[in-house]
């Protein structure tokens, strides 16, 4: 029979109870390692709180925070395991502490509950791959716009309801893109502050008798501020997660898009853009084939995570307040996408550094409507009313006289072909990472492995 830290009985869990108990655990265990450091990091601060409150002894406090030191050295080495028999990684940290510093480690549970310390557990993790994100994302931003600055020349096709509509170019196209992150990366930002205030101190969602000192630990892990109201802590579990989700699903979603356009301009009908050889897939019988499988592949994949906050939503759908073990499973849905969207990007990143555009497209005379609206422009400037000079280019286009007279450019606001405004599309992005407060973040920490 398998004994836990919470048995009421000294008899341990019978053979049905062992059932209940693996079913319930499920997938936990995998994720919970996810959770070991952040798990340490909020044990010292809750140890530090414990102490300048007077429930713990300022010895007995330094010897939990060696002890948590110590575990935290060895999750970063890879060498932490969660034991045979060990539900969750709160269980394997309070059994380490027990086992290597007697009686003073069972102390380290006092005035919490492991809801709260998931909540924390979650909300540090999910802080910490969202910079990873933020940082994949700002790295793709830059490549972007500089594809954009270098090909702001390079003329390609636009198109409307998948018709030839006017004039673009590569710049536009990359530039397009690199503002859509800027965004996506306003949206994540919101999520970041949800995530970032402190649940550590709701308990099981009803506050302690305790006089545990919450702002403490808000500031000590490096939290912009409270989840105040206990009851609200615990039903930030799940809306959190969908937030996130939803802030992923914003940047996926640039990317779906991105990747089916590349998977357009690579097709032989378009032939906008080229790649090397060693970047596309061939065909078992058809030696010409050149295929975008990693768009294919990246688009996919965004297509997949852009699904994660309705599963989510619907996971959560008519839960009551306070704790339910349905939570438990947004773990296995949310984890994985941050390294799946990171992979995302980086192949992304990758494979368009290496993009090879076609130069001089619009010479051809099937792209020669998309100077239609160029030439009703060119009318109104010589005093014709708008209407009448849309009706003459019509008319000439519907008698198969429509001819060029121009195909150079004057397009001068902001935003247009001949002014990309690069330079306040970056100041936006500047701003945006800005009020990321990863710098805290990382000082607190490390205040707290000292």
């Amino acid at each position: 029979m398998k004994k836990t830290l919470w048995d009421k009985s000294a008899k341990g869990l019978s053979s049905e109870r062992d059932a209940v108990q693996d079913f319930t655990v499920g997938e936990d265990r995998h994720w919970d390692l996810f959770l070991a450091k952040f798990d340490v990091l909020g044990s010292i601060a809750h140890t530090k709180m414990l102490a300048k409150v007077g429930l713990l002894t300022a010895e007995e406090a330094a010897t939990l925070c060696k002890g948590l030191v110590a575990i935290h050295s060895e999750i970063e080495a890879g060498s932490f395991v969660l034991q045979d028999g060990v539900e969750d990684v709160h269980s394997q940290v309070e059994m380490l502490l027990t086992e290597r510093l007697g009686e003073v480690g069972k102390k380290i549970h006092m005035a919490r509950s492991r809801n709260d310390q998931v909540l924390v557990d979650i909300k540090l993790y999910l802080r910490d791959e969202l910079e990873g994100i933020v940082g994949a994302s700002s790295k793709l931003f830059e490549l972007l716009l500089s594809q954009s600055e270098k090909h702001k020349a390079d003329l390609m096709p636009g198109y409307t309801h998948m018709q030839l509509a006017m004039p673009s170019s590569f710049g536009l196209w990359f530039g397009a893109y690199a503002e859509s992150l800027v965004d996506d990366l306003l949206v994540l930002q919101s999520a970041f502050e949800v995530v970032n205030k402190n649940p550590l101190g709701s308990a099981a969602g009803f506050g302690s008798s305790f006089p545990i000192d919450r702002k403490l630990t808000t500031k000590l892990l490096g939290f912009s501020d409270l989840s105040y109201n206990v009851v609200y802590a615990q039903m930030g579990r799940g809306k959190v997660e969908r937030l996130v989700a939803s802030s992923l699903a914003n940047i996926a979603d640039t990317l779906s898009r991105m990747s089916m356009d590349v998977c357009l301009f690579l097709n032989q009908n378009f032939s906008f853009i080229e790649f090397p050889d060693d970047l596309t897939t061939g065909s078992s019988i058809m030696p010409h084939k050149k295929n975008p499988d990693v768009f294919e592949l990246i688009r996919a994949r965004c297509n997949r995570l852009k699904a994660l906050p309705n599963e989510i939503m619907m996971m959560t759908s008519n839960l009551p307040s306070g704790y339910h073990r349905d939570l438990q499973l947004l773990k296995e849905h949310l984890f994985p996408a941050f390294a799946e969207l990171k992979q995302c990007m980086a192949m992304a990143e990758m494979m368009l550094s290496q993009v090879k555009v076609r130069k001089d497209l619009l010479t051809s005379v099937e792209y020669q409507y998309l100077f239609s609206v160029e030439e009703v422009n060119r009318l109104v400037l010589q005093g014709i009313p708008f209407r009448d000079a849309y009706r003459q280019v019509g008319e000439a286009i519907e008698a198969g006289k429509f001819k060029v007279t121009s195909t150079v450019l004057a397009h001068t606001h902001e935003g247009s072909i001949g002014n990309l405004s690069h330079a306040d599309v970056r100041a936006r992005m500047t701003k945006v990472l800005g009020q990321f407060s990863f710098a805290t973040v990382h000082s607190a920490f490390a205040e707290l492995l000292k």
